[in-house]
């Protein structure tokens, strides 16, 4: 099976809000690229809503289906978190944090209830986002001698690389995206050059 090397997710930060008996349930959906975005993200909402009852969220990082977390912050145990990332599953979104944040109403809405709000509340924040399709690149680092700058910079140019960082002395570094897939024809014209030092950094 070839290597698919792209993934949906969302463009923007939106909003959805589902009610029911007197709850409010507000949906938040996040593109982000790495778990240590949540703690500020959720932070921040509690900030925000420091009345509501609950914030319960789930992730979703990489193609791949098996990477996730949830949360169901103080619910019964699989009312929130695993509604909201079967949700996204279903979307086919990855690289997105839903976070739920509950105003309790008064009025207890039993499992089946709890399960169809947490869904419709992220239903309703991808419904009011843009689905987009990004590939899987990877973010390589390269230093070499100031004399190679214009054989590396041409290969930059050539194969349309994302540069990320530089840095040009007598020693330069510099730091660039690429597709996953041009990954090996990329590499192969860099190593062509002498005295140049190749380094995998992380996938995107």
């Amino acid at each position: 099976m070839l290597f698919n090397d792209t993934y949906q997710t969302i463009s923007h930060i939106s909003e959805g809000i589902f009610r029911d008996k007197g709850s409010k349930f507000i949906g938040y959906a996040y593109p982000i690229k790495s778990e240590n975005e949540i703690k500020e993200i959720i932070s921040k909402l509690k900030i925000e809503h420091p009345k509501a009852r609950h914030h319960c969220w789930a992730i979703r990082l990489t193609p791949d289906r098996s990477v996730f977390k949830v949360n169901d912050d103080g619910e019964p145990s699989g009312t929130a978190g695993r509604p909201i990332l079967n949700t996204l599953l279903s979307a086919d979104v990855t690289n997105i944090l839903v976070v739920v944040v509950r105003y309790f109403g008064g009025t207890l809405l039993g499992v089946p209830g709890l399960i169809n709000a947490y869904k419709n509340a992220t239903q309703e924040a991808l419904n009011n986002n843009e689905i987009v399709t990004r590939t899987v690149n990877d973010v390589y680092k390269i230093e070499f001698d100031y004399l190679d700058m214009n054989a590396v910079m041409r290969i930059v140019k050539e194969e349309d690389l994302s540069v990320l960082n530089q840095h040009f002395d007598i020693q330069c570094v510099l730091e660039f995206e690429v597709r996953k897939t041009n990954l090996n024809s990329v590499i192969g014209k860099f190593e062509k050059i002498d005295q140049i030092k190749i380094s995998y950094l992380r996938t995107v």
